[in-house]
């Protein structure tokens, strides 16, 4: 049985380990790589400079900055940092006893739309390294739980505290249309109706707030804070992000995105590719990953691993995402990102297109494609190294650098290797000879 005093050395560890890995912004040029801008066409033995947190040149002949540090690439890939786009990472932690789980409101009638997820992100949190040592540079916090779960927050996996972190926030608010029970309702139409009632509401709270400010309005089906939060929404500036698996649902979300002028994302979406064609001419973004093929409930029984693939064939936005979001990498295992976009490449989808769906396509969803996604000059130096194919399974991130500061940090598996590598007893005596 793992113990407290045994959990709490090991996050200790994790945040010396982490503290360790900060130096101070200074020149990098990675030479002789395979470089992928994700922007642009690959570059054989390219060069990529970075300064001062910033990628500062790309390209073939770049002259290497006098006093830089100089990382050889050569026969290695290197591309963006790769970003999760639906992760309830930082927020969840692991499990033991009774563990404090930050990713959900409960708001009133399963409305919680003023619900700010990152306010309850915990940067020390020891799932935070792993994730970055396998190449995820930056991810996407999602609320869930509610029928509107609240806004969602992109940020950069690096040290320090929430506001170092941030990159945009909110960039989404975060509905889900799945168990009506659980939402506390009777039907799946229900549902739709409901967020239509409370979407009626906000456009209602948007020109009659001095009214409700003087209690001269009808009630409300959610609260003023909630009502605000949905303003963004409704004027088209902040997308919604439905998560959701049924074609028919699906069909649903996109008649209410139409008849609110909404901009809609999906999420999930185990029944897309049924409806590739209408998603990719209304230019609705879908995350979905390509792991399962097993259906998790009748909500998706047309679940199949090619879902990515078709609806990329289509000419959908896609983005991939742990799992299609059903699965462990919420929380441990959003490292396993590669492994996703392996499987999406095996069941169809482009390779080139697979490294867009975990880099440029969910920076420019949500609306920080000026930032991170791509290897081009001005943006962040979120860049990784790897021993080769970042898809293969065997590959490995060798340098992992955000925003200009490269990271060795130990993560809590590598702490646990070390302490039970050597133990006295049989196992670790040789056999005879």
């Amino acid at each position: 049985m793992i113990s407290y005093r045994m959990i709490k050395t090991v996050l200790a560890l994790a945040v010396l380990a982490t503290l360790a890995t900060r130096g101070n912004a200074q020149t990098v040029a990675i030479v002789g790589g395979k470089v992928y801008p994700v922007s642009g066409p690959p570059i054989e033995n390219g060069t990529v400079v970075i300064t001062n947190g910033r990628i500062t040149a790309v390209g073939t002949n770049v002259p290497v900055p006098a006093g830089a540090q100089r990382i050889d690439a050569t026969g290695k890939v290197v591309t963006p940092g790769f970003v999760n786009s639906s992760t309830q990472l930082g927020v969840q932690e692991i499990g033991f006893g009774g563990p404090p789980v930050d990713a959900s409101a409960r708001g009133k009638d399963n409305i919680a739309a003023a619900f700010t997820v990152w306010e309850g992100l915990n940067p020390n949190s020891v799932l935070l390294a792993p994730a970055r040592k396998e190449g995820i540079t930056s991810f996407v916090i999602i609320p869930t739980g509610s029928l509107i779960a609240g806004q969602a927050a992109l940020v950069d996996v690096v040290p320090g505290t929430t506001t170092d972190m941030i990159i945009r926030a909110p960039v989404a608010m975060v509905a889900e249309i799945g168990d009506a029970q659980q939402a506390g309702l009777g039907s799946r139409g229900e549902l739709i109706v409901k967020l239509r009632e409370v979407l009626d509401d906000a456009k209602f709270f948007q020109t009659h707030r001095d009214a409700f400010d003087r209690a001269q309005t009808r009630p409300f089906a959610a609260s003023r804070l909630d009502l605000q939060a949905l303003i963004p929404v409704i004027e088209g500036h902040l997308p919604m992000l439905i998560t959701v698996d049924r074609e028919s649902d699906i069909d649903a979300a996109m008649r209410l995105a139409r008849d609110y002028n909404v901009k809609l994302m999906i999420g999930g979406g185990a029944e897309a590719w049924m409806m590739a064609d209408r998603l990719a001419a209304a230019r609705i973004p879908v995350l979905t990953g390509a792991m399962n093929n097993i259906p998790a409930g009748f909500a998706a029984l047309g679940q199949r691993q090619e879902n990515p693939g078709l609806l990329s064939k289509a000419g959908v936005p896609v983005a991939l995402i742990g799992n299609a979001g059903g699965g462990d990498e919420e929380a441990f295992n959003v490292r396993n990102l590669k492994q996703e976009a392996g499987n999406a490449v095996s069941y169809g989808m482009t390779w080139e297109n697979a490294l867009r769906a975990v880099t440029l396509t969910p920076a420019e969803i949500f609306g920080v494609a000026d930032r991170v996604g791509s290897l081009q000059t001005g943006r962040e130096g979120n860049v990784v190294v790897w021993s080769g194919d970042p898809f293969e399974f065997t590959t490995r991130a060798e340098h992992v650098f955000v925003r200009g500061t490269e990271y060795h940090d130990k993560t809590r598996q590598d702490l646990l290797i070390e302490r039970y590598r050597n133990l006295p007893g049989t196992h670790n005596t040789p056999p005879p000879q």
